[in-house]
């Protein structure tokens, strides 16, 4: 069996992995990593879910050097979501190397951005169109920059972001190795790849998908609709399910109608405010609630392990919508289930579908459950769900959030913080993680459970000549 032992990581990287449970490498991972360890260009076709983030990620966190101040590595997202998700994967897997990753995008404050790119930062994670406002105002420089991943490209061109990602492409140091990673290679993505990335090794994974998947079709009228798809949910009574819809008003009008019958659910769409999308996203990870109500802004690339069901409420309007949107369940090895609604209107969509794929959508008979099974949904529906441990939260064992008073304002630089805590006896500068210093405050990570020490010591012990309050950040 291969372990992930076998491409000589360093023991930080080594116990990272062990930390957040990867035992051993995927199909894309075992192709990928001793490619770009090798420091060659990479163009991968691998469909999500197959564990490319880490493919990427793995050989990016091992070779970065922690002493240099500026961005070496630059991933680009195609969306907000994913760019969030990305980030924190990164982070996590460069965690025992104390790695500082930042993410870019809209819907939050660039001030904010600005500063935290204004310090010490090893990676960045962005969307194009926000990586290329931080370039443009010189809160973004590229001279470092070693290594640059493409990510979901054929999403990236589908968004419009293929000028901002030839900008970038044009602007990266001579040398700097990429990695494109798609989950098709359409003519526009060759174009690209064969204008800026030279000498590649392309590693295609063949598509295992549909063994995975059960799918299943079932003919409705818009008048029937919601009550097939409550017939639908009592038969199959989901664990983890996103719910399709094709506008931001149906998801509205969905979830408020699931509402009314006390079936516990969140939403997701464009029109939501950016931290409000975040925070659902993350309690829908965490099993907060179990049914997920969405447009397409959820169908590409977000985590979400376990997916046991995706159902088309609105059947999607392009080929490659479908593939994406059932691609959200049967990942990594497991079985799931997609549920499409169609109605007449859809019969040629279904049609193109079927052509584009080589294989027909299984129609069945609307189901009718009976009383045992209505009486199981419907005990479950309006109670939380025992919530799961966040991804990678052994890796935040041992590790203390510490705010100090004094940021910029009062000249405090990351070297007073480390100085201060490294005259600490029994303190080590392995022992101090990600320095954050702000306006007027500087948060700091302790490891090692070294925190509550570091913590009791600091409350007589000056910073810079001065005592300072310091306070622990809860997680």
């Amino acid at each position: 069996m291969i372990k992930f032992e076998q491409y000589k990581l360093s023991n930080e990287v080594l116990e990272a992995l062990r930390l957040f449970g990867y035992k051993t490498p995927t199909p894309i991972q075992n192709a990928v990593i001793p490619i770009l360890l090798e420091g060659k260009n990479v163009v991968g076709k691998a469909q999500t879910g197959s564990g490319k983030t880490a493919a990427f990620a793995i050989p990016i966190c091992e070779r970065i050097i922690w002493d240099e101040n500026a961005p070496q590595a630059l991933i680009l997202e195609p969306t907000r979501e994913l760019t969030v998700q990305v980030q924190q994967e990164v982070f996590l897997l460069g965690r025992r190397k104390r790695l500082k990753v930042a993410d870019v995008f809209g819907g939050f404050p660039i001030d904010k951005q600005i500063q935290t790119l204004r310090q010490k930062t090893h990676i960045v994670v962005g969307t194009p169109g926000r990586v290329m406002d931080h370039i443009r105002r010189e809160s973004l420089h590229l001279n470092k920059v070693k290594y640059l991943v493409i990510d979901e490209a054929d999403l990236m061109l589908d968004m419009g972001f293929v000028e901002e990602v030839k900008e970038i492409l044009s602007r990266i140091p001579k040398g700097c190795q990429i990695s494109l990673f798609s989950a098709t290679l359409q003519p526009k993505i060759q174009e690209l790849v064969d204008d800026y990335v030279r000498e590649t090794t392309v590693v295609e994974m063949k598509e295992e998908k549909a063994s995975q998947i059960d799918e299943i079709g079932y003919y409705v009228t818009q008048d029937e609709k919601f009550e097939v798809f409550i017939k639908v949910l009592i038969e199959e009574n989901p664990k983890s399910c996103i719910i399709f819809c094709g506008t931001r008003e149906m998801v509205n009008v969905l979830f408020q109608k699931m509402k009314r019958k006390k079936i516990f659910c969140g939403m997701i769409h464009g029109e939501m405010e950016q931290r409000e999308r975040l925070k659902t996203m993350a309690a829908f990870k965490r099993g907060v609630f179990r049914y997920l109500v969405a447009t397409d802004v959820a169908a590409r690339g977000i985590d979400l392990e376990e997916m046991s069901h995706v159902i088309n409420y609105d059947f999607p309007t392009g080929r490659e919508t479908y593939v994406h949107r059932i691609g959200r369940t049967g990942r990594n090895g497991k079985s799931g289930k997609a549920i499409s609604f169609i109605c007449d209107t859809d019969i040629h969509m279904l049609e193109m579908i079927e052509s584009y794929r080589g294989e027909k959508v299984p129609i069945k008979e609307i189901p009718n459950p009976d009383e045992g099974k209505e009486k199981e949904f419907w005990s479950s529906v309006g109670k939380k769900d025992k919530i799961k441990e966040e991804k990678g939260a052994k890796l935040n064992q041992g590790i203390l959030r510490l705010t100090i008073g004094g940021g910029r304002k009062s000249k405090m630089r990351a070297g007073d913080i480390v100085g201060a805590i490294c005259s600490i006896e029994g303190i080590e500068v392995t022992d101090i993680g990600i320095i954050d210093v702000r306006e007027s405050k500087t948060n700091v990570e302790i490891l090692n459970d070294k925190g509550k020490h570091v913590f009791a010591t600091l409350q007589t012990k000056p910073i810079k000549g001065k005592i300072r309050k310091i306070k622990m950040l809860a997680r």
